[in-house]
């Protein structure tokens, strides 16, 4: 009997699922792939079920003969392995991104005489219901809190990038690059409050308070999915921080990142051209240990940022606090430098883990942006956050736009360099 092969990312069988089973059985025994959850997360979206239960759900479909785990999202591996006569799949991978997935097959089938089978996509308000009830059940905040947890365990390095509204929110959730045969996107999103007062034209002084900034995790968390992690500056204090802690639980942030400052904030890459007083380890570690009691879930991270290098306290003051932080029960260790070399980087991760080996390690390559992901992760860093970027891209764009229509009296000089308004409406998913 010839064999038929397809392979399935969903959490969720529809009838369109049901049609590609369906058609596959009429050419003989029908194989299911079960993308892995690290392939799925780099491809589509967060599972909300487990590999496991992805597994026993499609097994149990009338029509199918087997299951196999497939490892990447291009099938080299999985085709190599069983050599199937036909791969089905529907035909709304022939643009963009995942039309490197269909070259890939026909490239793995043509080596020996394999034939793809496309069935049509279906579309209709059912299975359009079903897609949207799913991505409102991951948007819920008892599955997007325990998120960043959970990518910890699945990901080398969670990358976050900054978001400050709702659109900023669709472009990290969206965005997917196809690169060499290896797709990405981003994993979580950075709530910053320099970029959320910088959108607001406010200084970055903590003078925007709690409850426009969770405004703005209200416009983020309505439209996307990804896991939140939130700038809280100092947290304040101890005795306000508790109640910061409790809202964005509840709001189904994944953590807050803390830093071990007091007094008038300064932008942190000011360094010592400000005056800037750090918090000492006592109090500091009072307010992460006020925090962690008054948590109400095990999901929810306090990361406590440590401003040593910043203020050129030194290296043995920087790891002397995180020790200290560790203890008080922070969850993570966010070190940061203002160095256009990630030298004293790599020193604190490197030292930091000859004692620590599973504190999560959190920085931030605003300065020391010639070290990537892959060399940060070898020195033990599990989160890289892409903390303004949006916000430094967009402003300079938006500055020339309008001088140019000023310049010129009309708005034909910039059209050029305009996104059409119909590719920005299809960002947004309608109801």
């Amino acid at each position: 009997m010839k064999t038929v092969y397809t392979c399935f990312c969903t959490d969720v069988i529809h009838e369109g699922h049901l049609n590609i089973i369906k058609e596959a059985h009429k050419h003989g025994k029908v194989i299911i792939g079960a993308l892995s959850d690290p392939a799925l997360i780099r491809y589509n979206r967060f599972p909300t079920k487990s590999l496991e239960e992805r597994i026993k759900l499609y097994k149990n479909l009338d029509g199918v003969d087997d299951v196999v785990v497939q490892d990447s999202i291009m099938y080299d591996d999985v085709i190599k392995r069983l050599k199937p006569d036909y791969v089905v799949h529907g035909d709304n991978w022939k643009e963009g991104a995942e039309s490197a997935i269909r070259e890939n097959v026909l490239k793995c089938l043509d080596a020996y005489g394999g034939e793809l089978i496309e069935v049509g996509y279906t579309f209709n308000p059912r299975v359009s219901k079903i897609d949207r009830q799913l991505r409102e059940k991951l948007a819920m905040p008892e599955y997007r809190r325990k998120r960043l947890r959970q990518l910890l365990e699945i990901r080398p390095v969670v990358k976050a990038i900054e978001v400050h509204s709702g659109i900023t929110g669709l472009i990290a959730e969206k965005t997917v690059i196809e690169n060499n045969g290896e797709f990405d996107q981003f994993d979580a999103m950075w709530i910053s409050s320099l970029c959320d007062s910088t959108a607001k034209g406010k200084p970055d002084i903590e003078l925007v308070d709690m409850t426009s900034r969770f405004r703005t995790i209200d416009d983020v968390t309505e439209v996307t999915t990804k896991p939140i992690i939130f700038d809280g500056d100092t947290g304040g204090l101890a005795e306000h921080f508790v109640y910061t802690v409790r809202s964005l639980e509840k709001m189904g942030v994944s953590a807050i990142i803390i830093e071990d400052k007091k007094g008038l904030k300064k932008n942190s890459l000011f360094g010592t051209e400000v005056k800037q007083t750090q918090d000492s380890i006592e109090n500091f570690c009072a307010k992460i240990k006020a925090g962690k009691e008054a948590q109400l879930t095990e999901d929810f991270m306090i990361i406590a940022r440590i401003e040593s290098l910043i203020l050129e306290e030194g290296m043995e003051d920087a790891l002397m606090r995180a020790s200290a932080f560790v203890e008080a029960g922070a969850d993570g260790i966010m070190i940061h430098s203002r160095k256009q070399e990630p030298a004293e980087i790599v020193e604190f991760c490197d030292k930091f883990r000859e004692t620590n080996k599973t504190t999560p390690i959190v920085v931030v390559p605003s300065s020391f942006n010639t070290i990537t992901e892959e060399e940060l992760a070898e020195h033990g860093v599990n989160i890289v956050i892409y903390a303004n970027q949006l916000t430094r891209s967009a402003f300079p764009a938006m500055k020339r736009t309008a001088e140019d229509i000023l310049r010129y009296h009309r708005a034909k000089e910039v059209d050029d360099r305009l996104m059409p308004i119909k590719q920005i409406i299809t960002l947004i998913d309608e109801l």
